[in-house]
């Protein structure tokens, strides 16, 4: 007979005794088993004694967490989380060196649990800490020079403590003093810091930032951009990606006033260079969390073009009429003409003629063109950095195109503005980074003004497209679309530089994209008769149960999904799977991200299929609405998902990318009996839909298929040709 579900058989440990193997009922309260065990061991006081998981851990055991111990657990039977917590408050103020470094040791390893977090802050924890950040390890300095190795850790292990206690979002990030973000910016301000004390301050700053628009400002007074270049010249990615963080923080919380002013400090510094030959082009490897960092840096760059793509054309402005005169004068070498030269009618003919060949919607005023946006003023900046600084090929587009049939023109003008146009929309201009991308691209970091020379590379190839397709005015549409597929082909190959794109996109003719959406179509090809739809309606339902099973099985197989949190590098995972009876949700929570499938013994929690009542999606879910800075986050949004049960409970998810956001949707809605909707069931029918057409069809290749079935034969004169079985 198997024993009770509210039993649990552990093993209890206590310094000094042996083990002890008890059974605990999960139904009595937590202080009554405690002090059993106390009992057991004669230990009096019960009440200032806890258990906790032996394992490098060592969480406290709650009410809340209790359900997490399982059959065959290792506890340990320690001081309770008030009491340690005292205790080490106590001894981290102790004048011994050896015993102050030892206890914050401790504290550092005892803060990643919240329920000590909470005793240790209730004690005033965290302004103790501050307060020996600021001047606590004052009276050390003198010693530094020759116990610089204990200094470094004494102030290593007083930065993690505080890291981990932070991290918990108990206390706001508001209520810390100038002198202490002073102490903590001086750190890093030092040329020659430990990597541990550096890493842990950087760490700090960019939460600071993140977290308080005040405590930005107080920041970006302390530290400056030429202070945190020389971290990036260094070999320790690590660092690196720290350093990078705090710039992306300081760019992502400036104020729009500031922003241009600091990328243009970022350029004085050549931070851009910097990052490309002590990073991109490093002999170390890349990590997710750098090229999510260098992803957000691209993002915050691209945004600075926002201004300016949201700004219309003043028709009034004589400063950019200019740039449009500029224009003319380069294309068709014009000196300015006296005013009296001609008539006006005659000069404002001109005029209209020149426009005309330049490639404007308004050949009258070109000045309207502009008051689109997007793209605004970007694109006629796009097109002045074009004839200035590659003047010989604007020259040769313009010539080209005048000497052309008007039907068979391609308008610079006209196409400039679009291209500029479609180029934000693909590197989404004006869009915050998402919290899980690491989409970076090199070449972007090759070059001062990338997004001006990306433009004059693809504006390039819009006109050799033009002529390939042998397209008139009626084909731009046709012709954008063409040119927007071999953009994103070619970046799709991360070119590690702009000339790399260019070489890329010179195998990407029309002709090439024309084989390739053949043999997409070939593979997708989709035979409308009548008795072709029949059959694909008789397989549809076999195809959706093959992909149910599938959802379904993956679900079996789990996912680690990670926790959403203030500071992204504090990495925290749980992982969910479900049992191979489709019954039962297990879940809990993960040291770090697994090598493989977790079992189901190790998942603690246990939610019942039957339980569930509905899956919602997106900005309905619970932790999007307490997450008002997600909220702003297009694609976390997009990845989010939440389990309701019982008491209206939820069970959150985010998840890792979109394939396993659809996988998990999917799998849910089918446990429920409801249709399974994400774009990937789709894309799954299509493709297994039409394998298994073809498979079907395979004999009746090149037989042309009739749209009536054929006629019933007469029947004939006779039988005698019937075979008499008797």
């Amino acid at each position: 007979m198997p024993p009770p579900a509210d039993i649990v058989k552990v093993a209890i440990e206590w310094p000094g005794a042996f083990p002890k193997l008890m059974e605990i009922d999960q139904k009595k309260p937590l202080s009554a088993i405690i002090k059993e065990v106390c009992e057991g061991w004669s230990l009096g006081n019960h009440e200032n004694f806890a258990l906790q998981i032996a394992d490098a851990t060592n969480f406290y055991i709650t009410e809340k967490n209790r359900n997490d111990i399982k059959n065959g657990s290792i506890l340990r039977l320690t001081t309770s989380p008030y009491q340690t917590a005292v205790q080490l408050h106590e001894r981290i103020q102790s004048s011994s060196m050896d015993a102050k470094l030892e206890s914050l040791k401790d504290l550092a390893n005892a803060s990643r649990d919240i329920t000590f977090a909470q005793e240790f802050i209730n004690l005033d924890g965290i302004s103790l800490l501050t307060q020996m950040v600021e001047s606590g390890t004052e009276r050390y300095q003198k010693l530094q020079k020759i116990m610089k190795p204990c200094f470094g850790d004494l102030l290593s292990f007083t930065l993690t403590a505080f890291v981990e206690l932070m991290d918990h979002g108990i206390v706001s990030w508001d209520t810390f003093s100038v002198a202490f973000i002073k102490k903590i910016a001086s750190y890093v301000n030092k040329s020659a810091m430990d990597t541990a004390v550096l890493q842990r301050s950087l760490a700090i700053l960019e939460s600071m930032v993140l977290n308080s628009q005040d405590l930005y400002h107080k920041v970006a007074q302390e530290i400056t951009i030429g202070q945190l270049i020389p971290h990036l010249q260094g070999t320790d990615q690590d660092i690196q990606t720290y350093t990078i963080a705090v710039i992306n923080a300081l760019f992502l919380k400036a104020p729009e006033e500031k922003r241009q002013e600091m990328a243009h400090i970022l350029a004085q510094k050549q931070l851009r260079s910097i990052i490309l030959s002590n990073v991109i082009r490093s002999p170390t490897p890349i990590n997710d969390e750098m090229a999510h960092q260098l992803y957000v840096l691209q993002v915050l760059t691209f945004n600075l073009l926002e201004d300016r793509m949201m700004t219309k054309m003043d028709p009034q402005d004589q400063a950019q009429r200019d740039i449009i005169f500029e224009l003319r004068r380069i294309a068709f070498d014009v000196e300015s003409e006296p005013n009296n030269s001609g008539s006006i009618e005659k000069r404002k003919s001109m005029y209209t003629r020149d426009y005309k060949k330049l490639g404007f919607i308004n050949h009258v005023n070109p000045a309207v063109d502009f008051t689109q946006i997007p793209p605004g003023m970007l694109a006629l900046d796009n097109m002045l950095y074009f004839a200035r600084h590659h003047q010989d090929a604007y020259i040769r587009i313009v010539l080209e195109n005048s000497s052309r049939e008007d039907k068979h023109e391609c308008p610079f003008g006209r196409s400039s503005i679009e291209l500029t146009k479609m180029l934000c929309e693909i590197l989404k201009v004006g869009e915050l980074p998402s919290e899980n991308c690491h989409d970076f691209h090199p070449m972007f970091f090759t070059h001062d003004r990338s997004f001006e020379e990306f433009f004059c590379i693809c504006i390039q190839l819009l006109n050799k497209t033009w002529k390939e397709m042998r397209a008139t005015s009626e084909d731009f549409n046709k012709v954008m679309q063409v040119v927007r597929e071999q953009i994103m082909r070619a970046l799709t190959l991360k070119p590690n530089s702009l000339d790399q794109f260019k070489s890329r996109l010179q195998n990407l003719s029309y002709t090439e994209i024309l084989k390739i959406r053949q043999s997409e179509r070939m593979n997708q090809e989709d035979f409308q008769s009548r008795p072709i739809l029949e059959l694909r309606e008789k397989i549809q339902p076999e195809i959706m149960e093959l992909i149910k099973q599938q959802r379904l099985n993956r679900l079996c197989d789990g996912t680690c999904f990670r926790k959403i949190s203030s500071r992204r590098r504090q990495d925290k995972f749980w992982y969910c799977r479900l049992s191979p009876n489709h019954k039962v949700l297990h879940y809990g929570d993960l040291e770090e991200s697994p090598q493989g499938e977790v079992p189901h013994d190790s998942l603690q929690d246990k939610l019942p299929v039957a339980d569930i009542k509905a899956v919602i999606t997106g900005k309905d879910c619970p932790h999007m609405k307490e997450k008002g800075a997600l909220k702003q986050n297009k694609e976390v949004l997009e990845l989010a998902f939440s389990v309701l049960y019982e008491s209206d409970e939820y069970l959150n998810f985010i998840a890792p990318d979109k394939h396993e956001y659809c996988v998990w949707t999917d799998g849910l809605n089918a446990l429920l009996g409801k249709e399974m909707t994400s774009e990937y069931t789709k894309s799954d029918m299509d493709t297994l839909l039409s394998m298994e057409m073809k498979l079907r069809l395979l004999d009746l290749e090149n037989i042309q298929i009739p749209e009536a079935p054929p006629p019933i034969p007469k029947e004939p004169s006779n039988y005698d040709f019937v075979y008499d079985c008797n």
